[in-house]
């Protein structure tokens, strides 16, 4: 039978698989129902209803404000987890905004009306742009070294190679600081 099962094109297949089900007793139906549903996932299924609620909020714990309010218009439930104050106490409490009251074990979505005020004033307040005044600008003068300063030779068709790209195999003019091979950096200064 399987064999001429694998022969057959999509729509043979489909009467027969509807020739099966309609012979079969009420408790077959239900045993192939069962083992479709094992083996096909059902479509659009709400993961904040399949996982649990920590790792719904944990994984909502990800999100900007703004997609925390966009995320409540989905469903109810999703409305519930994203407005919880688990979530919103983290995003407060990371700009430094406190409560000023202890909110009891009733009250709901304490934390998200915190945040809106909080924004709120800040889009009042808006930072103050200094004066010119208040610009220093404080007089730098370079800080003059020991060596002399070396001059690029000017030569028409060659030009000097800087040292990172000479083809020199073993460079005197860097300074390495692995721990490993050199001394300490004093020793080197005596030895030199």
């Amino acid at each position: 039978f399987s064999l001429q099962f694998d022969k057959w094109t999509d729509g043979q297949r489909r009467r027969i698989l509807v020739d099966l089900l309609e012979r079969c007793s009420l408790s077959q139906q239900k045993f192939c129902a069962k083992q479709l549903q094992a083996r096909v996932p059902t479509e659009a299924a709400d993961f904040t209803t399949r996982l649990p609620r920590v790792l719904s909020l944990y994984i909502f714990s990800f999100l900007d404000p703004r997609s925390l309010c966009r995320c409540a218009q989905v469903s109810w439930h999703w409305k519930y987890l994203s407005e919880l104050d688990q979530l919103w106490m983290l995003k407060c409490l990371r700009f430094g905004w406190l409560l000023n009251f202890c909110p009891t074990p009733f009250e709901q979505g304490v934390w998200k009306k915190h945040y809106i005020q909080m924004v709120r004033e800040l889009r009042l307040t808006r930072p103050k742009t200094p004066s010119k005044d208040e610009f220093i600008v404080i007089d730098v003068q370079p800080v003059k070294s020991n060596v002399p300063e070396r001059k690029l030779s000017v030569s028409r068709g060659r030009k000097e190679l800087p040292p990172w790209r000479s083809s020199d195999r073993n460079p005197t003019d860097t300074v390495r600081y692995n721990y490993l091979d050199n001394q300490h950096p004093i020793e080197q200064a005596r030895h030199a």
